[in-house]
């Protein structure tokens, strides 16, 4: 989180945030964040979460947009935890910083059960049923009409979302060429609507909860953009076989389930699939940028410091993040 944004947080704030939701005394605990303040609290015997974010990071409008979408998977049966009202029946809670501009304040269904990963693995069941979420949300959203234009969500390459590439002149001039020549083979994709749409852009295990019977509900839509439906899928894969000391074999073993579910929800041209590898590399070298700039001591992080290892090396390379054919493994299932 920018200092700058950290430093004008104070119990006031917070304060003022749990009246317009009606929080009583005792009823809330940190949970932490990275971007946001993000806190825990009970309401009427349901347990919810309340995001803090800032202006100076995300618009109003922008957080009206993430959440209209939001509630609008949830009532088309999608497991997503949909935003709630304050008590003026808000999504969207304006408290002034005291300097000019607000902290945003909206809340949500807390998401049940708990990580997917159970002794280092990802079940075929849970697999199926993530395609699934995902292949339904990708269905929903080309259903999606915005109510009020001012609310429109980014593209996945707008400024605000690529953000990173600024700090690489200075860490990584050599990793920026190759992030400008992968973007722009990115932006020259057609954006078809039953392809491209609105979509998660970081809809990896962090971000969702599982139940016992594998009922997924996926949070945490800060980043969610206008992007191709296969960026998303990217994204699962990822993060799933990341740091994974045979990714390629875990991709052999969860991919056929994942798009058997996805498949069940949402039609996509399989062509599509050939992009999962440009989009696996965006993230990486998007990763990398993060870690340089933002994680002084990154060594000492397994997971970061996993992905780290090696990583520039592999990027100057050119190297896929993954050596894997998604399209074969495809046509083997059909």
């Amino acid at each position: 989180m920018e200092e700058k944004i950290r430093s004008r947080f104070n119990e006031q704030i917070l304060a003022e945030a749990k009246q317009r939701y009606g929080i009583a005394a005792g009823k809330i605990e940190a949970l932490g964040g990275f971007e946001s303040f993000i806190y825990g609290f009970e309401k009427d015997g349901a347990k919810f979460v309340l995001r803090i974010g800032h202006s100076l990071r995300r618009s109003p409008n922008l957080i009206r947009g993430e959440v209209d979408w939001i509630n609008h998977l949830a009532r088309g049966g999608a497991g997503v935890a949909k935003a709630v009202n304050s008590e003026a029946g808000n999504l969207v809670e304006l408290i002034p910083d005291g300097q000019g501009e607000q902290f945003l304040a909206t809340a949500f269904v807390h998401a049940q059960g708990g990580s997917p990963w159970q002794n280092g693995t990802l079940s075929a069941e849970f697999m199926e049923h993530y395609g699934r979420l995902i292949g339904k949300m990708h269905a929903l959203t080309k259903e999606y009409t915005l109510p009020n234009p001012a609310w429109k969500r980014p593209q996945w390459d707008d400024p605000i979302m690529t953000d990173t590439s600024s700090a690489l002149p200075e860490i990584d001039p050599e990793v920026l060429v190759l992030l400008k020549k992968n973007l722009a083979a990115l932006r020259q994709l057609p954006t078809p609507p039953d392809a491209f749409g609105l979509i998660h852009q970081d809809a990896h295990t962090g971000n969702l909860f599982a139940d016992e019977k594998y009922q997924i509900t996926l949070f945490d839509f800060d980043d969610c953009v206008y992007g191709h439906f296969a960026y998303d899928i990217a994204m699962v894969i990822f993060y799933a076989i990341t740091n994974n000391p045979q990714p390629e074999q875990l991709c052999q073993q969860i991919w056929p389930q994942f798009w058997r579910g996805y498949c069940a929800e949402n039609q996509l041209d399989p062509v599509w699939l050939r992009q999962i590898h440009p989009f696996m590399k965006l993230r990486e070298m998007d990763l990398y940028a993060v870690i340089r700039r933002d994680v002084p001591n990154y060594e000492k992080d397994w997971w970061i410091g996993g992905f780290m290892r090696g990583r520039r090396e592999k990027i100057l390379a050119e190297r896929p993040y993954l050596d894997f054919d998604f399209t074969e493994i495809v046509t083997n299932e059909t």
